[in-house]
């Protein structure tokens, strides 16, 4: 999920875990006990993750998101949320006070500074892009991964909160950030690296801590993470930022200057991998080249939806009107995302997205699932976890890289024997 530029906290906490790979089961309808070294993950408006902490431990399921840094949790049991982490029943937790060095020293980045509430205690605000926010405080606890302990582990104990989406919050109990900020769980837990794939018709799909070393897995092509020296106000230094060189339409390049996929002088403009974003957004100029593209290769083959108060999640304005007794849809355009070393290709039904509960007669609607960052009110280009589906996908810390090969995700599943 895209940090409105909120807090990035950089806490150095050194945990050590044994390297070996780790693989969780992802899911999101109903998540299921995790077997012995697997966690689920789930997706559909978010990719969850199962684990466990505290002692003694209580199971908790949290958002997977490479766009954030602080993992948190709810902690105070509210109608909307209703999932909590208990911690007064868990003998290791400590909460972080204001004077301890974390607090202090490593909050710098903070968007938000961090303050003192009444009982000394380091307070933290998080806000995100789609105008949700929680806040509360920075506390250590041990989550428990892959029959191993991992003490100390920092995260934030969130007891407020306001949320753009409570019915989908309210089937998790909190965010596990994974960028490459010093505090984030991927660099707490010391892994160089993790991937994962996302199943595009069961919800299901793995995530892999550590090295996919899989013989039916093949080779990754890979793009530099870019980065800077220089602090710029908008730019995020620990996001998976890569290079955008263009975009394509059924091999038609649209007609976009590089400097239309380049950060600016303040930083706004960078192209981010983010699996806590659900679709992709696009800079505007960038956006509409691509939907009037599309609206000139699908004329004729898909009716347009031409209602301009329906803006699907308030971004989403391309829309489509398409027979329910269709049981499949017409052969589209592709689109190919292209970056420095590698292209996405975004085909098929990952093109649209059938929008409940919005049906007009006996027509179902279905909305590009490309959107446009400026009505987000997001400076970024944001590739988001649908167009993710059947791709194997390593974000490698170590050689500041990532990776990626189409792959169907259903057979990692039944080769890792996590089944759906």
């Amino acid at each position: 999920m895209y940090q409105a530029h909120g807090l990035k906290a950089r806490l150095v906490t050194k945990l050590r875990v044994k390297q070996s790979a780790v693989i969780l089961p992802l899911k999101t309808k109903q998540i299921s006990s995790p077997p012995n070294k697997q966690i689920s993950f789930n997706h559909n408006v978010t990719l969850t993750v199962s684990l466990t902490l505290g002692s003694p431990p209580q199971k908790v399921t949290m958002v997977l998101d490479t766009g954030s840094e602080l993992s948190w949790l709810h902690c105070n049991k509210t109608p909307t949320t209703p999932s909590t982490f208990n911690h007064l029943l868990s003998s290791s937790y400590r909460a972080i006070p204001c004077s301890s060095p974390t607090c202090r020293t490593r909050t710098r980045d903070f968007t938000v500074p961090v303050s003192c509430d009444s009982k000394k205690l380091c307070h933290a605000t998080l806000s995100y892009a789609d105008s949700s926010s929680v806040e509360g405080n920075l506390a250590s606890d041990t989550f428990h991964i892959d029959n191993s302990d991992l003490p100390g582990t920092v995260f934030g104990c969130m007891d407020t909160g306001f949320s753009s989406n409570t019915e989908e919050d309210s089937k998790t109990t909190g965010l596990i950030g994974m960028n490459r900020g010093s505090l984030s769980f991927v660099t707490q837990m010391g892994f160089p690296k993790f991937s994962y794939c996302i199943s595009g018709s069961d919800s299901s799909g793995i995530l892999l801590l550590g090295e996919a070393k899989f013989p039916w897995l093949k080779p990754l092509n890979y793009t530099p993470l870019v980065q800077i020296s220089t602090p710029l106000p908008y730019f995020d230094r620990v996001a998976y930022t890569v290079e955008l060189q263009g975009i394509s339409v059924s091999g038609k390049i649209l007609p976009l200057p590089k400097s239309a996929f380049e950060p600016d002088h303040t930083g706004a403009g960078q192209t981010m991998v983010d699996s806590g974003t659900q679709f992709t957004f696009l800079l505007g100029p960038a956006y509409t080249a691509l939907k009037n593209e599309f609206l000139k290769q699908t004329r004729g083959v898909l009716r347009q939806f031409e209602d301009p108060n329906f803006v699907f999640q308030g971004a989403m304005d391309l829309c489509y009107r398409i027979e329910q007794s269709k049981r499949v849809l017409p052969p589209l355009p592709s689109v190919n995302l292209v970056f420095r070393g590698v292209e996405m290709s975004v085909s098929g039904e990952k093109l649209l997205y059938k929008v409940a509960g919005a049906n007009r007669g006996s027509d179902a609607i279905y909305c590009f699932t490309f959107g446009n960052s400026d009505l987000l009110g997001v400076e970024a280009y944001i590739i988001g976890h649908h167009h993710q589906q059947n791709m194997w996908i390593e974000f490698d810390l170590a050689k500041s890289r990532v990776g990626l090969a189409e792959f169907k995700c259903e057979l990692a599943n039944q080769r890792l024997g996590l089944g759906s």
